[in-house]
């Protein structure tokens, strides 16, 4: 996963230290009179540093449930493992959770991966599902490879999965857990930051995937180097640059297939309605 770019502002303070004496007789006086003692300069006056503003929050969680529980009455991330668990235990069935999740560290596993799917790539080995079983599927024509129409069926168990959730049970587990997905987001790397804003502004880019109506062309990368490639399968990547260049999440719904990323679009925009403030829509 690409390193996070971050900015260093440095300022610097200009210290001007001035000061001098001469001495002077006065002529037609025997001895010269007792030079004045110097004004003592006052001491620089010390400014408090001036706070940096709070960041914007557009949807806060407080507006759906007032009554957040504090992150005090909360183990803190990386002891919630035992909490979490029995919550998704509760929400989905033992089955479901150990079919499909990463329950260890999930919390910290969920914000990372909510965070990357903006982005170029998104590590599997950080995700907080388990990932699709099987190599991807391809067919080979003249002119190139192609994604298999069967390629879909891959990712049918975790849509069926996915749609069967309680949305509304889902999203309340959110909001009781919300303490430790923002104290996990701020350990991240962004101290101030809101992370439901983050997951709304993911979820928006999600929805905005499009429709892939025709056969996918694929290329394999190349790999320079010695060492052998143990799975060529990985390296597959749109042969359009302009689906290939699209963020990871975006990616990941074009390879499910039409259908099971409508299913999945549909969800997430279940999910959203019930984690959105509605004014921060309008």
């Amino acid at each position: 996963m690409k390193h996070l770019s971050r900015w260093l502002f440095a300022g610097f303070l200009l210290v001007c230290l001035g000061g001098g004496a001469y001495l002077w007789w006065q002529h037609g006086q025997g001895v010269a009179p007792v030079p004045e003692p110097a004004p003592v300069a006052a001491a620089p006056s010390v400014t408090e540093p001036t706070p940096p503003a709070k960041p914007l929050i557009r949807h806060p969680i407080e507006a759906l449930q007032p009554s957040l529980p504090e992150l005090a009455g909360l183990p803190a991330v990386g002891d919630s493992g035992n909490l979490v668990k029995d919550a998704l235990i509760d929400l989905l069935g033992r089955r479901a959770v150990l079919s499909f999740l990463t329950i260890d560290d999930f919390v910290r596993h969920l914000v990372v991966t909510v965070d990357s799917l903006a982005r170029g790539h998104a590590a599997s080995r950080l995700w907080p599902v388990l990932p699709t079983p099987a190599r991807i599927l391809v067919v080979e024509h003249r002119d190139g490879t192609y994604l298999a129409d069967g390629n879909a069926d891959r990712y049918t168990p975790f849509v069926r999965f996915s749609t069967s959730v309680d949305t509304v049970k889902a999203a309340a587990l959110y909001v009781r857990l919300y303490p430790l997905f923002q104290q996990a987001y701020e350990e991240l790397g962004y101290p101030g930051k809101y992370f439901n804003d983050r997951l709304i502004e993911v979820i928006d880019q999600l929805l905005e995937t499009p429709e892939l109506t025709g056969p996918v062309k694929l290329t394999l990368t190349q790999v320079q180097g010695p060492i052998p490639v143990t799975r060529p399968w990985v390296r597959y990547e749109f042969a359009d640059r302009s689906l290939e260049s699209r963020p990871a999440g975006q990616k990941i719904l074009l390879r499910m297939g039409s259908a099971n990323a409508r299913l999945l679009k549909a969800k997430l925009a279940e999910f959203r309605a019930r984690i959105a403030t509605r004014n921060a829509d309008r």
